[in-house]
């Protein structure tokens, strides 16, 4: 939109960034969440804000100063991790009893990710190319007024503390970081967003290696989507009985693998296989730690722990494609290798931390966390099942 209105590429990417950047910030803003009588109030007031504020940025962008257009791009994001991790704490309450019920929701809770992902930056150059970028936006800021909707038939669930009962943000991180299954999932979900999020920059490079048209990028990156899709499916069909937190060390440890196999490939075809790989693990990873956030974390702090998490990943994700742009220009490989290091290093760290003495202890202070209440939440399976797998 921007660039089609004649302004600067420069212009375009720090507006793109005024969205994303202030995902940092959404932990600050969870707590009513975990506060509220009911949060499907919260999340759908969460959902008209961010469509209001999208909308009307994009409708005085070509009026007013660029800066009135980025303050109203980042009041936009600042609701973005109340809809995504919002969204995601209140699965147990869709869902329902039983383990195999709750991480089948959270195969599909990744697999909206991955059609939101591919669906829409396709309907946006659908709808540019036939209308009007400003067409487009206007189109994404409705679908929040939709969602805002929908929202509201989600069931209800009382709200999990009040007042002091629910902690502030920043003694939620430190819950986080002295609880071993949380932090493990916090570090593995940062590093492996971080090291994911370089292969569509390594994509376009590696076309001239292969000797293809850079054009076939494009199947490079619709490989690891459809890996994604794939593997979400897979979860919904038959989803892992395996302790959560056993499990995200497993799965971190496979999506390091698919990322040497990248680094590895010799020619295009394996290299699509190998992509699509990466997208399949990255799926049951997603799922994983998911898994890991509901059944760990403190029903007090539920939401806030989803938000914590997810927001860190968002601006890991920004900054592995940041990284790897700035890189991609020393060496095609150099990006794939260091994200693979990276990838590698993180899941080793949590195996090594798991089999440590103090595991069984943090174990221990995790089932000592505040009880989950009743059948609403279906959290009584809060605690990890024996592993099976």
């Amino acid at each position: 939109m921007v660039n089609a209105g004649g302004g600067s590429s420069w212009l375009a990417g720090a507006l793109g960034a005024c969205i994303t950047a202030p995902h940092l910030l959404g932990p600050f803003v969870a707590r009513r969440l975990d506060t509220a009588r009911d949060g499907r109030t919260v999340i759908a007031v969460a959902s008209l804000a961010h469509g209001t504020a999208l909308a009307a940025g994009v409708l005085l962008h070509p009026h007013t100063h660029p800066a009135v257009t980025a303050a109203l791009l980042i009041a936009s994001g600042l609701f973005g991790p109340l809809l995504t991790g919002g969204i995601s704490s209140r699965l147990p309450a869709i869902a329902g009893h039983g383990q195999r019920r709750q991480r089948r929701a959270q195969g599909w809770d990744v697999a909206t990710y991955g059609i939101g992902g591919t669906v829409g930056p396709t309907l946006v150059a659908a709808l540019s190319a036939w209308a009007s970028p400003t067409t487009a936006a206007l189109v994404l800021a409705a679908g929040c007024f939709v969602a805002a909707a929908v929202i509201r038939l989600l069931p209800r669930t009382p709200a999990p503390g009040v007042g002091e009962e629910v902690p502030r943000p920043v003694r939620t991180l430190i819950t986080i970081v002295t609880s071993g299954p949380l932090r493990r999932t916090l570090y593995l979900t940062v590093t492996v967003a971080f090291s994911v999020a370089a292969l569509p920059v390594t994509a376009v490079s590696s076309t001239h290696t292969f000797g293809v048209d850079a054009a076939a990028a494009g199947i490079l990156t619709a490989a690891y989507g459809l890996g994604n899709l794939a593997g979400s499916a897979g979860v919904m069909i038959r989803p892992s009985r395996t302790e959560a937190d056993r499990l995200t060390t497993r799965l971190a440890t496979a999506v390091a693998v698919t990322l040497l196999l990248i680094t590895l490939t010799p020619s295009f075809p394996l290299a699509v296989a190998a992509y699509a790989a990466a997208g399949i693990a990255n799926a049951y990873f997603f799922a994983a730690t998911l898994a890991a956030r509901n059944e760990y974390a403190p029903d007090n702090a539920r939401a806030q722990i989803f938000v914590w998490v997810g927001a860190l990943k968002i601006t890991a994700g920004s900054a592995g494609t940041a990284a790897a742009g700035a890189l991609i220009g020393t060496s095609v490989l150099l990006p794939l290798l260091l994200v693979t290091a990276l990838a590698l290093t993180s899941a080793l760290l949590s195996w090594a931390e798991r089999r440590h003495p103090r595991r069984r202890r943090e174990h221990h202070l995790g089932a000592a966390l505040p009880a989950p209440a009743a059948s609403p939440t279906g959290s009584e399976n809060r605690q990890p099942s024996p592993p099976r797998g």
